[in-house]
């Protein structure tokens, strides 16, 4: 009887281990999808808010639409490139840290047919800092772009800066939904989270770019 038990014990346990290894895989899969659409949702939000806020500042002490355009335009450029070389200089140095990890373990256990399966399979799990890099760039840019796009066809200073505000809140708001699916939160607070972190962004800069354009002329 005991003998029995011990069996019935054993096959659970195999097969609970079986479970295990199957189920970590897909959480594993779903999580890095997650944490990349993540990182695309935030890179876009940072790109809208950075030009818009920028362009709003502009817009503060200057109407012509060429310098609204232009500064946005920069923005974005700069914005781009920042957040490429930021991703690819973290990503690589996540890289670095892992591999040395993987080698450590492989030293530990040492070289067998499995142990360099698994090791391969590491290996190939691991993030590309280059890829991290352009999809850093393209999602700032993808964000960044709206204001611009919103502001390019306007003349009127007030109805430009009114429909750049506008399309900025629209994008924070359809981002902020993205995000709180891909993090499973409330949607509506995750909405209001970004939406009010944007306008402080832009009322802020507007404001301070005012004050100090206002100062600066009458000195």
């Amino acid at each position: 009887m005991a003998a029995q038990n011990n069996v019935q014990l054993t096959a659970i346990k195999e097969n609970d281990n079986h479970n295990k290894k199957q189920v970590p895989e897909e959480d594993s899969d779903y999580s890095q999808r997650s944490q990349w659409l993540r990182a695309a949702t935030l890179g876009a939000t940072d790109g809208l808010v950075t030009t818009a806020s920028l362009m709003m500042g502009v817009g503060a002490v200057q109407k012509d639409i060429n310098a609204m355009i232009l500064v946005g335009f920069a923005a974005l450029f700069a914005g781009a490139c920042s957040m490429a070389i930021g991703e690819f200089v973290s990503v690589y140095s996540q890289l670095d840290i892992e591999l040395a990890q993987i080698k450590r373990e492989t030293k530990i256990k040492g070289q067998n047919h499995h142990e360099q399966q698994e090791e391969e399979d590491k290996k190939e799990g691991l993030p590309n800092p280059l890829l991290a890099a352009v999809a850093s760039a393209v999602a700032f840019s993808l964000g960044g772009i709206i204001p611009i796009l919103a502001a390019g066809f306007i003349s009127n200073h007030k109805v430009r800066m009114g429909v750049v505000v506008a399309a900025v809140s629209l994008g924070l708001f359809v981002f902020g939904g993205v995000g709180a699916i891909l993090g499973k939160s409330p949607a509506a607070r995750s909405c209001a989270r970004v939406l009010i972190g944007g306008w402080m962004a832009m009322a802020i800069t507007f404001g301070l770019t005012k004050l100090i354009g206002t100062a600066g002329m009458e000195m």
